[in-house]
């Protein structure tokens, strides 16, 4: 059996074992132990089984993944969510859909401190949920509008994703950061017009909630102020050069704990935070590791290389490689959540990306618009599951109630496609 063959072999092998609901981190290390073991004996497995760890993880660009997941859980745990969502209210109540336009506001703001989709969904899916059903909002638009506006914590700075992406890359993570800001802000505002005309065809989706004046929606932002300058810190330290990722995650999570304090958050809130960012990150090192001998594996066999090679001499044009690829993340979304696929699908798809003379970063943000997309296209739709789990709205529902953002997803990522300049603006000015 020749070493390209036993290559797909672990592919598909790793894809059922996912699809048996197996951790991600084990399928990716047991198949890349059993590969290497075939390959090049029980030795040299051995030796990657016990080096390989370490040698991952001891990284200091790793440093910012654990500092801004602290950073979200601070934000979370202090009551920055609920704040943010009271401001948005109180200045947008009044309008059609106001509610719905609020929540969408609030996700936007809770993505730019925490980073997290799913931490997004649950949490806004506790606090607007019920005020939406309060005034009579559709259970079909309120839940759609928290599951669409929780993804956008993978593209709106903190990401995670883009850490990782940065990593395996070797592009700037920073530039990836900057890069994510404005398609992030672009979703956003095409998320609330389309809540507005939707609410304004039809009231009953989305009635006007009740009117605050100016004074008390001044001074809502009183409880937001502090996170809100910390983000433009952080992200703005980046932009100028100031300081690396890894710099910026220990200010943000500094900031947040300071924030924290002023509050007086319960030490109770402060171990939560601290034992909820251990678990985040050891599930975010332990999938790192065990696509790090998976890849390993891989590499040795030569199929990212030949695969690299074809896909790159396709008759096609190069535009339509891209596309190609962004559309294979469509049936892998059935076995893998979005972390799994970049860690999968990157080590192939770069090479290709910088032979064909494509920008990495522009790659790179819209990677993480398709896995947005998937995260609220069935059947794994993660934050679908988590929305429905807080707000207990039936599946159906919340699949009809996120059609209509899926389908601007489809619109902007299309957009991104054609112009990639306007995601590369931002970044192409840090870099003058």
């Amino acid at each position: 059996m020749s070493s390209i063959t036993i290559g797909f072999a672990a592919l598909f092998g790793f894809l059922f074992l996912s699809a048996l609901g197996l951790p991600l981190g084990f399928s990716f290390a047991l198949v890349g132990f059993i590969g290497m073991s075939i390959l090049k004996g029980w030795m040299p497995a051995l030796n990657l089984l016990g080096g390989n760890p370490y040698s991952q993880v001891a990284s200091f660009v790793l440093c910012s993944v654990p500092l801004f997941t602290l950073m979200g859980q601070l934000a979370f745990y202090s009551g920055i969510s609920r704040n943010l969502f009271n401001a948005a209210y109180k200045i947008m109540s009044r309008l059609p859909g106001g509610l719905a336009l609020a929540t969408m506001g609030a996700c936007t703001a809770f993505a730019a401190c925490t980073g997290s989709s799913v931490a997004s969904a649950a949490t806004m899916g506790t606090i607007a949920f019920p005020e939406m059903k309060r005034y009579k909002y559709s259970s079909r638009l309120a839940a759609g509008t928290i599951a669409a506006g929780g993804t956008l914590g993978i593209l709106i700075p903190p990401s995670t994703i883009f850490i990782i992406l940065g990593m395996i890359t070797e592009t700037s993570i920073g530039a990836l950061f900057i890069a994510g800001i404005l398609p992030g802000l672009l979703l956003a505002g095409t998320f609330g017009v389309l809540i507005l005309i939707m609410c304004k065809r039809d009231p009953a989706l989305g009635p006007p909630g009740k009117a605050f004046p100016w004074k008390e929606r001044v001074r809502s932002l009183g409880g937001v102020w502090g996170m809100l300058v910390l983000f433009m810190v952080v992200i703005g330290g980046l932009y100028i050069g100031v300081f690396s990722p890894s710099e910026a995650g220990c200010i943000g999570a500094f900031g947040a704990f300071a924030l924290a304090l002023l509050k007086r958050m319960p030490y109770s809130s402060f171990l939560s935070a601290f034992r909820d960012s251990v678990q985040i990150t050891s599930y975010i090192l332990f999938i790192l590791i065990g696509a790090s001998i998976f890849n390993i594996f891989l590499g040795i066999t030569g199929l990212p290389g030949q695969m690299s090679l074809w896909i790159a001499n396709l008759p096609v044009p190069r535009l339509g490689i891209v596309i190609a690829m962004l559309v294979l993340y469509i049936p892998l979304g059935m076995f893998l959540d979005t972390l799994g696929m970049i860690l999968l699908t990157v080590p192939i798809f770069f090479p290709v990306i910088v032979q064909l003379g494509f920008d990495p970063v522009w790659f790179g943000v819209l990677i993480c618009m398709v896995a947005e997309l998937g995260m609220i296209t069935p059947p794994v739709a993660i934050n679908v599951y988590v929305v429905q789990g807080v707000t207990k709205v039936p599946m159906e529902d919340i699949f009809l109630g996120v059609i209509p953002f899926g389908f601007v997803y489809i619109i902007i990522i299309g957009l991104m496609l054609v112009f990639p300049g306007f995601s590369l603006y931002l970044p192409n000015l840090m870099g003058g």
